[in-house]
């Protein structure tokens, strides 16, 4: 198990950590790199990205699939004293665009095929582009691990929020460092593990996956896929022992068939990006019944808050389980006082792996960053999340929702994830969103979007006839929204804010 060492390092020193130097660190399309290769070729790039000149802390940012360069570049960047800024490959030149200029980025590393989907204007005076295969022939000698000063920025993550453009999240080495070993420590991983990260590199966790990896002297085997299959494949074709997804991709793995023997490689899944309901948890118990379960709760703000342990997954499915290591979680009132046992709180993350706020946006940094409670161990800043939590007798935290998002019907407060989860019960859908929507005489009623399990006509007459069973009537959804597929953001969760808003446009439109 790798230690938990609560000092910091500067990121790009963790090829150098541990495991055989012989070992394998990087397995894909363009071959497989040793822990001593994945050092060199971290030390070429970085050599590369300094031989523009630039000013130490200028932007960098990599718009590429997971390709080698890519996943260098989390390392490269930071050792030549850049901030890097990772851009999803599924993103639009719009999109792209924004990210390059509120960024600042100064040099912008795609290929050319991507490159000629940008018009005038989109890349900001004075950045770069620059093509991978250029970065990758540098063959000048390698540029030694850096002594950066832990606090200093290492990287810019863009997430998208329920509203507005996307920010970009402020992350240190220490932020970075101190995630990988966390994560490592908690998921057991080691040198024998091969990792296939599916995940987006410019996701939190996608990123985390290589530097846990890394600091577990295992294999991580990038992979960008198509269709579920892929990665059934992947799995079987590679030798993957652990695997990480977001709900929607579960959902559809679980559609998948899965040869007994493929399944039961995996050693341990790892899920984050939103709760697994009870009865997903279930499915996949039964599907890799070899395999870990690790139901994991977190924001890019602060990485990872919480997980539950495995050997709690068949007896508390519901729950989001305890702090991380290096993590302190706590339940808040609104008053900022410590919220009881099965009392609901704000959930408030402190200590060391709370990031430095939001990229040039001081306002947006005030509202979320904000000092930590007085009763917290942990000084300094923490995140408030705005997602609302309760922790049981035993112990375990539950998500409720987020505060935003809580439907208010008749006087009482529905969570959506509770409806949610007790729509997705039966079976007769495959995935669901809970949201409230205006009613002239409750405030609030519930409607539920979904995507059924065959004809959507029978299955709301089943549904209807469950629910009437299981909820009580100020749960009850008055209305359903069917979809042939529901709609996913860029990191592969289901597009929650995209959904709401085009439901509450119907409403305005022609109230119901």
């Amino acid at each position: 198990m790798v230690p938990l060492d609560p000092v910091p390092r500067p990121i790009d020193a963790l090829p150098q950590l541990r495991g055989d130097a012989d070992a394998p660190a990087l397995a894909g399309r363009e071959g497989v790199l040793s822990y001593v290769a994945l050092e060199a070729a971290v030390g070429r790039l970085a050599h590369w990205l300094a031989s523009f000149g630039l000013a130490p802390g200028s932007r960098v940012a990599s718009w590429l699939p997971k390709t080698r360069a890519a996943c260098l570049m989390p390392l490269a960047a930071p050792r030549a004293g850049l901030i890097h800024v990772p851009i999803n490959p599924v993103l639009k030149r719009g999109q792209v665009a924004h990210i390059l200029s509120d960024s600042g980025a100064a040099l912008l590393l795609t290929q050319p095929v991507r490159a000629a989907l940008l018009e005038p204007g989109d890349v900001p005076d004075g950045c770069r582009v620059a093509s991978e295969e250029d970065a990758l022939a540098h063959a000048a000698d390698a540029m030694p691990p850096s002594n950066a000063d832990p606090d200093a920025l290492a990287a810019i993550l863009y997430t998208s929020g329920s509203t507005g453009r996307p920010k970009g999240v402020m992350l240190s080495h220490a932020n970075l460092w101190l995630g990988a070993i966390s994560v490592a420590h908690y998921l057991h991983l080691a040198p024998t593990d091969r990792v296939l990260g599916v995940l987006p590199l410019s996701f939190d966790y996608g990123q985390n996956q290589l530097f846990s990896t890394w600091a577990a002297g295992g294999c991580v085997v990038p992979l960008d896929y198509l269709t579920p299959r892929d990665v059934v494949k992947a799995v079987d074709r590679e030798g993957i022992t652990s695997l990480a997804g977001v709900p929607p991709l579960w959902t559809q793995l679980l559609e998948a068939n899965w040869p007994a023997e493929t399944a039961a490689r995996l050693r341990r899944l790892t899920n984050s990006g939103g709760a697994l309901t009870t009865p997903m948890v279930r499915a996949l118990r039964t599907r890799f019944p070899q395999a870990d379960l690790y139901p994991m709760y977190g924001l890019t703000e602060a990485f990872r808050s919480t997980f539950l342990d495995p050997a709690l997954v068949d007896t508390a499915p519901d729950a989001i389980g305890r702090a991380i290591p290096f993590a302190e979680v706590l339940v808040v009132r609104p008053d900022g006082s410590r919220a009881a046992p099965g009392e609901p709180g704000e959930l408030v993350h402190a200590g060391p792996l709370v990031g430095q706020g939001y990229w040039r946006d001081a306002e947006r940094t005030a509202q979320r960053f904000r000092p930590a409670p007085a009763f917290a161990q942990s000084g300094g800043p923490a995140v408030w999340s705005g997602d609302t939590v309760v922790e049981g007798q035993d112990g375990l935290l539950r998500f409720v929702g987020r505060k935003d998002e809580m439907i208010k019907s008749a006087g009482n407060r529905i969570s959506p994830t509770e409806v949610e989860e007790a729509v997705l019960a039966g079976g007769e859908v495959a995935e669901a969103a809970a949201f409230g929507v205006p009613d002239a005489r409750l405030g609030q009623a519930v409607l539920v979007v979904a995507r059924a399990n065959g004809p959507a006509e029978p299955a709301e007459a089943a549904l209807r006839e469950r629910l009437r069973r299981e909820l009580p009537a100020f749960q009850q959804p008055a209305q359903y929204r069917w979809r042939d597929e529901m709609p996913r953001n860029p990191n592969g969760k289901l597009d929650r804010s995209g959904l709401r808003a085009a439901i509450l446009a119907e409403f305005q439109e022609s109230p119901q």
